[in-house]
């Protein structure tokens, strides 16, 4: 049975499922839904445009649905779409798209931790894990469980493949890669996020395999166009195809691995750009073909 603390502002258009639980001071605007199994605690605010599937608990003081932080956001706008199962923080924000059609999306079992912000227009997978103070700027994708540890900025257009680990604190100006661990100090690739991915069940041959795709890509001296597809050439059966799936659609480039000694070698770039037909290096960013 559905329970709606009498000092909640539920709009009468609100679509309200069954055996949810809105808890004291909660506002419900309307253009919204709340699924079945809902549980929002005290003085949380869903604004207009705001989709909540089934059995999410929200926190005290989350505002889910405000309007992007953008000069260019009008009245009409996208809509906050949030699937199952996750856990919402207190003082959480979600913003919607920035324009119709174009939505905020979040999937299924997530863990949004104390004061996390999520940009309009991002994309957040399953099974993520986006810690304490986290900033998503607009339009960022977080894959399947990748894990963003705290107060880590993630800027506009990036992304973050699917089981990377993000270390406090990291700037994140271009994309992260699948699999791999970033140090939260340097903000640069650090090797596999060997940890995480045992505990999403790969096998050891599977590790392997990554293993030796990482190398191909942030140890070889090849291009990034020729590392890319030498990966798909020995890897078309492996999850470490996706390395090369992900990396190839990268516009921001994406960050690269440390050296082997103590610290950063500033003897060489360690970032490269690949555009159209040859490639040059550069410090501040890499782009694969």
């Amino acid at each position: 049975m559905t329970q709606i603390h009498p000092s909640a502002i539920v709009h009468a258009s609100a679509e309200i499922g069954e055996n949810v639980a809105i808890g004291p001071f909660c506002v419900i605007e309307e253009n919204t839904k709340v699924g079945d199994g809902c549980q929002l605690n005290s003085f949380v605010s869903i604004k207009q445009g705001t989709r909540l599937g089934a059995n999410n608990k929200v926190h005290e003081h989350a505002v889910i649905g405000g309007p992007p932080q953008h000069l260019r956001a009008g009245a009409d706008l996208g809509d906050v779409i949030i699937g199952t199962g996750n856990v919402i923080r207190e003082f959480t924000t979600i913003h919607r798209g920035l324009a119709p059609g174009k939505n905020t999306v979040i999937g299924d079992n997530n863990l949004l931790m104390v004061q996390a912000h999520v940009g309009h227009d991002t994309i957040i997978g399953n099974n993520t894990i986006i810690t304490n103070n986290v900033m998503l700027g607009g339009h960022v994708v977080i894959e399947d469980r990748a894990y963003v540890s705290g107060a880590v900025a993630v800027h506009q257009f990036c992304r973050v493949g699917r089981n990377a680990m993000v270390g406090g604190q990291a700037h994140v100006v271009q994309d992260v890669a699948p699999y791999v661990t970033v140090d939260g100090c340097s903000s640069l690739v650090v090797g596999l996020n060997i940890i995480g991915l045992k505990r999403s069940g790969f096998t050891p041959e599977q590790l392997a395999e990554l293993k030796r795709a990482y190398r191909i890509i942030f140890r070889s001296n090849l291009t990034n166009r020729e590392a890319l597809e030498r990966v798909r050439r020995e890897f078309p059966m492996s999850p470490a195809v996706h390395f090369a799936d992900f990396l190839a659609e990268s516009e921001r480039g994406f960050i690269q691995a440390r050296s082997r000694g103590r610290g950063v070698d500033v003897s060489r770039p360690q970032l490269r750009v690949l555009s159209n037909e040859k490639e040059t290096t550069s410090d501040t960013s890499r782009r694969a073909g």
